[in-house]
């Protein structure tokens, strides 16, 4: 059956999405319009098509055990010089986002992988352009902010063409788990100190 290549991530909504994706475009990113604008759970994964059915039913499993949580994304960041990317901040959300994609991820699981670098949650706006362009992102989101309700995550398919496509979302179910504590707590804040790269 061949290999698929999967992404899990939490979609950002609209109008906020379509906002950030036109402005991607417009600092020159032509990945933009392939990429939903969104926050990484699961970074793009290649598993065996045969395998999506115990993959769909784990991602189930998870979001059932989880209940919504607030997002906030404000102010702009990057990953250069290390990685040539700018973002918005996960400002609110974040221990939420660094659960979520831990449990997604879990060793005994069909998606378990190890990463390049630490989990950061992030929308990136600007990815493998020129210098400039990125300077530009990052100053022209400098004030940027968005917020809402996180109510579950979506499993997407990257295809031949290089665009990601929505195969299915993963409402979050009435569980205790991944409910971040207020936003400027210790534990926030922690959560935001182990994640971010050195």
């Amino acid at each position: 059956m061949g290999t698929v290549t999967l992404g899990v991530s939490i979609a950002v909504p609209e109008p906020y999405g379509s906002q950030l994706q036109q402005l991607r475009a417009g600092f020159g990113d032509a990945a933009a319009h392939g990429i939903p604008t969104h926050v990484t759970l699961v970074p793009p994964t290649e598993a065996e098509a045969d395998r999506l059915p115990a993959i769909r039913a784990h991602l189930a499993e998870v979001a059932a055990a989880f209940r919504s949580f607030g997002m906030r994304l404000a102010g702009t960041g990057t990953f250069r010089p290390l990685s040539p990317v700018v973002f918005v901040q996960v400002v609110e959300g974040a221990a939420g986002c660094t659960r979520l994609q831990s449990e997604l991820r879990a060793p005994d699981g069909p998606l378990k992988r190890e990463l390049a670098f630490p989990y950061h949650p992030h929308v990136t706006v600007a990815h493998g352009i020129s210098e400039e362009a990125m300077d530009l992102a990052f100053s022209t989101l400098a004030e940027y902010a968005a917020d809402w309700v996180c109510d579950g995550f979506a499993l997407y398919e990257q295809g031949s063409d290089g665009v990601w496509r929505k195969l299915r979302e993963y409402p979050f179910g009435a569980g205790t788990t991944g409910v971040p504590a207020q936003p400027g707590s210790l534990t926030d804040a922690a959560a935001e100190a182990a994640v971010r790269p050195s």
